[in-house]
């Protein structure tokens, strides 16, 4: 069970804030949505505080376990890069990101939500298929 507290943590982690954003604020807690209002020079406190917990994610993981988990990542850097950047594309064309509809969009009963996280679910194992089939 030790192996899965990690994980647990940094969801239970992301559901609070989630809830607290939307509580205290009344905004959905869509990760591209927040970066896209901070660049575009938008209620810029909040979404900075909202990014930087994000980004001080990975020291406080290293405070609180020791070490950085381990991570493998075998693509490519463009690879990475094409793939992040159809992530972006993507979450613009569907009005949204995983965070947004797939934590609070699927808890508030959203039917768009609900579509759009059943196709990002699909489209990734869609794309790991592909590409485990293309090794």
């Amino acid at each position: 069970m030790s192996a899965y507290w990690p994980s647990l943590t940094g969801g239970m982690l992301l559901g609070l804030s989630a809830v607290a954003l939307l509580l205290l604020d009344g905004r959905i807690a869509g990760i591209s949505g927040i970066v896209g209002r901070l660049l575009g020079g938008g209620q810029i406190p909040l979404n900075a505080a909202f990014v930087i917990g994000l980004i001080s994610g990975p020291p406080l993981y290293r405070l609180a376990f020791g070490s950085f988990p381990s991570v493998t990542i075998a693509a490519s850097w463009p690879l990475v890069l094409a793939a992040g950047l159809a992530v972006g594309i993507g979450t613009r064309m569907g009005s949204g990101c995983t965070s947004g509809h797939g934590i609070l969009g699927l808890a508030r009963f959203s039917k768009r939500s609900f579509a759009a996280t059943a196709t990002f679910l699909l489209a990734g194992v869609a794309m790991a298929t592909l590409m485990e089939f293309l090794r």
